[in-house]
């Protein structure tokens, strides 16, 4: 029997992340139980993005009337590299895990973070998941982060920690937010 946990990260899991991740279920591991992880990596609709700003930019510059500023092909092309990004990013995140001596299987994805991130609860029946991101202060603030979506929708603990940090900074003064 395996204990399986899900993490939805939105950049490379560093090796301190990593370990940081491990030393939360180190107990479990004396005991005896196998950790999985299960990582899962948003990856954005880049070519979309792009054309969305510039045709919103354009049709502001041309009263109203949206122009095609990028061609299919172009799109494509930032699609496929996002895609790239996010597969290099996926690999060296699982090496980082591996590296740290643990078990962890990992995916990209196209969908929206937290419907993935519900879906792979449940494929896999995980007993928790974390969310791995940088601060996103505003998204916080009024709960639409992924981590607040995700306790709204999920029936297991969700975890919500910050990239490269540690736990003594995300504990101490400004609850994780440098430079405040």
């Amino acid at each position: 029997m395996s204990y399986d946990v899900v993490l939805l990260i939105e950049q490379p899991l560093t090796s301190r992340d990593a370990d940081q991740v491990r030393g939360l279920h180190a107990g479990l591991a004396e005991d005896g139980e196998q950790v999985v992880y299960h990582l899962l990596l948003p990856v954005e609709d880049a070519g979309a993005q792009v054309q969305a700003a510039m045709g919103s930019l354009s049709g502001d510059l041309t009263g109203g009337r949206p122009l095609d500023v990028l061609s299919t092909e172009e799109v494509r092309e930032i699609d496929a590299a996002a895609h790239d990004r996010a597969s290099q990013a996926l690999r060296s995140s699982l090496e980082a895990l591996a590296d740290a001596g643990t078990t962890a299987h990992g995916e990209t994805t196209g969908a929206e973070p937290v419907a993935a991130l519900v879906a792979k609860v449940a494929e896999v029946e995980a007993a928790e998941v974390i969310v791995l991101t940088a601060p996103h202060v505003v998204s916080e603030f009024f709960h639409v982060d992924w981590t607040s979506r995700a306790r709204r929708h999920l029936g297991v603990p969700v975890l919500h920690l910050l990239e490269q940090e540690n736990f003594d900074e995300q504990a101490g003064e400004g609850e994780g937010v440098s430079g405040f």
